[in-house]
Parts: C-alpha cells; sequence; structure tokens
C-alpha cells in the first residue's frame, strides 16, 4: 500500500490540471473560443478582467506580432504571421501562439503599459496554466525560440486593408437597439 502526502496530491492536482489546460487548449476552434479561455485564466490567476474588445488582423511587419491601441478597446494581430503558422505548424501550436498573443495584448488592454511586466505577466500565466515545457510558455518567453522560422516571414509594411473578426468577445455584450 501507497500512502500519498498533501503534497503528493497537490502535485498529482495540478499535472492533472496542467494537462487538462492543453488539451482545452488543443481543441478550441477560433479566436474567440481562445480568447474566452485566455479571459478565465487571467481572472483566475490575476484577478482581472474586461469586456468589449475587438479583434482585427492586419498584414504589418513581421517584427511585430500583435499591439493594442492604448485607451481603445481593440487588439490588431498580424495577419501574416498568423496565416504561416497556421499553414506550417500543427494546430496545436497555431492555438498555442494565438493564446500567448492574446494574453499578452489582453494584459495590455487591462492598463498594464510597461512591456517587461506584460512580458513577465504573460509568461508566468502560461507557466502556471500549461507548464514550462508547453509550446504556450517557450512562446511567451522568448517567440523565437518557439518558431525561429517566423525570421524568415520578410514583410516590413503596415497593410491599408485589413479584416474585424467577428463575434469576438461579445459573450456580455447585450444589444442596446
Amino acid at each position: 500500500m501507497t500512502i500519498l502526502s498533501i503534497g503528493d496530491i497537490k502535485i498529482n492536482q495540478k499535472v492533472l490540471e496542467i494537462q487538462n489546460n492543453k488539451n482545452k487548449l488543443n481543441n478550441l476552434e477560433d479566436f474567440n473560443e481562445i480568447f474566452e479561455f485566455v479571459k478565465s485564466c487571467i481572472s483566475a490567476v490575476f484577478k482581472m478582467n474586461r469586456t468589449g474588445l475587438n479583434l482585427i488582423l492586419q498584414g504589418m511587419p513581421s517584427s511585430l506580432g500583435a499591439y493594442h491601441m492604448l485607451g481603445s478597446n481593440i487588439i490588431v494581430a498580424n495577419r501574416y504571421i498568423l496565416e504561416y503558422i497556421k499553414n506550417t505548424k500543427s494546430k496545436d501550436e497555431y492555438n498555442s501562439y494565438v493564446f500567448a498573443v492574446l494574453t499578452h495584448e489582453y494584459l495590455h488592454s487591462l492598463g498594464i503599459i510597461d512591456e517587461n511586466k506584460v512580458k513577465k505577466m504573460t509568461y508566468k500565466l502560461c507557466l502556471d496554466i500549461f507548464g514550462k515545457d508547453h509550446t504556450t510558455t517557450k512562446f511567451a518567453n522568448n517567440p523565437l525560440s518557439a518558431f525561429p522560422q517566423l525570421q524568415l516571414i520578410s514583410n516590413n509594411k503596415f497593410e491599408k486593408s485589413f479584416m474585424q473578426i467577428k463575434k469576438f468577445d461579445d459573450k456580455n455584450l447585450s444589444y442596446i437597439g
């Protein structure tokens, strides 16, 4: 008979929680589902939240993954990078990238302007939710270590056109006529 200590039980629970989070992320189907998961994780870990954000995809320089327009309800993500990862990586890797990017920009939208603080918070969240070896955590720590091929995308301009993601972050919004 094996006797487990409270510490062993907590470790086993954490391992199961991390595995469940990895499975959940891998089964999400679109930006809105991933963003709802991001928001629930940030709420659980940092006790922060907001609603009513919009997501826009735009072609932009490959050195920029996404940005939040300060004082707005808009997150803009790099369409070129998203397309590249979606076309060359697994669904798990794509969802991991989207999760990390949306986490980072959502933290900015919560009023955290300091880039280093947001990077540390994004890494801490991914570490807590997915563990240290998961692609999301690696990406949050250093994007090029997770996807070194991103350096190969050569684009240095902003496109004038963009695409707004429909039904993004609309779960808690009501229609006002």
